[in-house]
């Protein structure tokens, strides 16, 4: 089995797909960061049989310090269900099925600080780019900065803001999986809170790719989308 090393501090770590004989240190640690969130708007919690799946699809990995499970991220096969994510940012009903979610991410609190969350998420980019998944998605709360970075830094690209999971709103997320996207000529810049006027560009056909802050106020930019999709 693939095995990916590399050091948080002093200490090493090791990255390696989960087994179904991880579940009880996966929902140990999920119930550690759910008891230390500020907002519990901002994670979505997965249920066990939800873990299994991903588990059983080859789709989660964790990192261990000292063989005890100190962060993990999964992916997920999504339902073909009206929720589809692949609906939201205007996919086919033929692209549906070569989707892939990014689900959930946990980190240890002991350990967050050393970019543990970007670790991981580049190597499930790494395990999708050798996929015959087509498209990547994810959804992120607004104002949760640092998961809004994280998809940002992998490429990830804005392509809707819409209730999602019983009515909290989420950014919805993609990547098109083995195409290198190109930056568009025209920039638009957006407070984080004018959720309409966000909106009403994604149906004009814009994108976000990226944010930052501006006198103690967070914008998100937004790009044409072009062919993108």
């Amino acid at each position: 089995m693939k095995e990916w090393k590399g050091k948080l501090g002093e200490k090493e770590y090791i990255v390696r797909k989960l087994k179904p004989d991880h579940m009880d240190s996966i929902l140990r640690l999920q119930h550690i960061v759910l008891q230390t969130m500020e907002n519990d708007n901002f994670l979505s919690p997965l249920t066990k049989e939800e873990y299994e799946y991903s588990i059983a699809h080859n789709l989660m990995i964790g990192a261990f310090v000292d063989n005890k499970l100190i962060a993990f991220r999964a992916l997920a096969l999504p339902p073909m269900d009206d929720d589809h994510l692949g609906i939201d940012i205007g996919l086919s009903s033929e692209q549906l099925g070569k989707v892939v979610y990014q689900e959930i991410t946990n980190v240890h609190p002991d350990y967050r600080g050393f970019g543990m969350q970007k670790k991981l998420g580049v190597i499930i980019m790494e395990i999708l780019d050798a996929s015959t998944y087509t498209h990547v998605c994810a959804t992120v709360a607004p104002f949760n900065i640092p998961s809004l970075k994280d998809k940002l830094s992998q490429g990830m690209v804005i392509g809707a803001l819409k209730k999602k999971y019983g009515g909290m709103l989420r950014y919805v997320f993609y990547k098109k999986i083995h195409v290198n996207r190109a930056s568009g000529e025209k920039l638009l810049e957006i407070p984080m809170d004018a959720i309409e006027k966000q909106q009403q560009v994604i149906a004009d056909g814009w994108i976000g790719t990226a944010i930052f802050q501006k006198e103690n106020k967070w914008y998100v930019n937004y790009e044409e989308k072009g062919t993108y999709i």
